[in-house]
């Protein structure tokens, strides 16, 4: 119900929906986003001058983020990100969010710990992971999974975040997942990303379109990644920029698959596994499109797709429903890595089931990115 509910917004906002009732409901998101939009400016001032004021915990820290809802492709970026700043020198910890995460601070909390706002939470600590993707979050247990010798904390405040990572892991380095739009804790450097296959949605604004702020607020940004940019001409993203942002480095990259992960043994399967294969895809993610293009892109015939809500926790029954869906036709079943932590543990299924790992691969602008990184490992 949740998922066919934000497919129908998503059609209404992208005006593929038709009808009276759909234009009605555009005209209301349309008053609604410039009160939004009023908000968010509002609130800009306010920090810029001063009412309210910004930390910055004496250490180096970066941001990295968007300026529309999901799809971008942050979570590889800032593992990416996290790993080059480890190799230079750095002690690092990644502060998240941890969007959709089931653990929260509740009422009977604050009786137990005397606190009336939410502690961090290491999910983990360089070495172990101490907490599943259910209470962290998938995107932060997706990194913690991925990155060895760095500290995952999560907490909506990322100011006691940060503080707690410097304390206990002795950080010098912090990157903010999903920073940009995060205003109390000042950076060192804002990164955005913008994807290139809908770099900024339909032009509007929250809850009319998918901009978190105005165009004009790229102007804070100190380096874009242009995302999935591969095969696509990106001239006219750079020129929409530039309006906005004359200074800022541009680099462009793309999401390179790498290998297959069955889900159940752990085994590590060639991207040629797929050649000629009769694949199945499931996922739950902002851009199953994108997704389901890659899995034909590597030889694979997409026979069926199963596509959930963004961030959906899939149950033994939903998996067990796919699989019976496509067990005659299908010879495997394939997913995304952030898919994957989300589904749950410890089944043999009828099929083989994958996750597609991939890495950022660079197309222009890697001697920018090598130089940013050099700057910050010498700051």
């Amino acid at each position: 119900m949740a998922h066919n509910l934000e497919h129908y917004f998503l059609d209404v906002i992208s005006n593929r929906e038709p009808g009276f009732q759909a234009g009605c409901l555009r005209k209301l998101l349309f008053v609604l986003s410039k009160v939004y939009g009023g908000i968010v400016q509002l609130r800009l001032f306010f920090y810029a001058c001063g009412v309210f004021r910004k930390k910055t915990l004496g250490c180096l820290i970066i941001s990295i983020g968007n300026i529309t809802v999901g799809g971008t492709g942050k979570t590889p970026l800032v593992e990416m990100f996290a790993r080059a700043l480890t190799e230079g020198g750095r002690k690092v910890a990644v502060l998240s969010r941890g969007y959709k995460r089931k653990r929260k601070y509740a009422v009977w909390d604050i009786f137990k710990t005397g606190r009336w706002d939410e502690p961090p939470e290491v999910v983990s600590d360089g070495e172990r992971i101490v907490m599943n993707s259910e209470d962290a979050g998938d995107e932060p247990y997706m990194l913690a999974k991925n990155l060895t010798g760095i500290a995952v904390v999560v907490g909506r405040n990322r100011v006691k975040s940060g503080s707690y990572a410097i304390e206990k892991f002795a950080a010098d380095t912090l990157v903010l997942d999903d920073g940009f739009q995060y205003l109390p804790l000042d950076r060192r450097l804002n990164i955005v990303l913008v994807d290139a296959t809908n770099p900024f949605g339909n032009g509007h604004l929250l809850p009319r379109g998918t901009l978190r702020e105005p165009l004009r607020n790229l102007a804070r940004a100190d380096l874009f990644f242009i995302t999935k940019a591969k095969d696509i001409p990106t001239g006219p993203i750079k020129e929409r920029i530039r309006e906005h942002n004359s200074t800022a480095e541009i680099v462009e990259c793309y999401y390179e698959p790498r290998y297959l992960v069955n889900i159940v043994t752990g085994e590590k399967a060639d991207l040629s596994y797929l050649e000629g294969k009769r694949a199945a895809v499931m996922t739950a993610i902002a851009d199953p499109e994108g997704f389901e293009a890659s899995i034909g892109r590597l030889g694979a015939r997409v026979v069926a797709v199963s596509r959930y809500a963004d961030h959906y926790r899939f149950s033994e029954r939903d998996l067990d429903a796919v699989v019976a869906s496509v067990e005659k036709k299908g010879d495997c079943i394939v997913t995304t890595e952030k898919d994957f932590v989300r589904l749950p543990p410890g089944r043999k299924y009828a099929m083989p089931i994958f996750y597609l790992r991939v890495e950022v691969k660079i197309i222009s602008g890697a001697r920018d990115f090598s130089d940013c990184v050099a700057r910050l490992c010498n700051f």
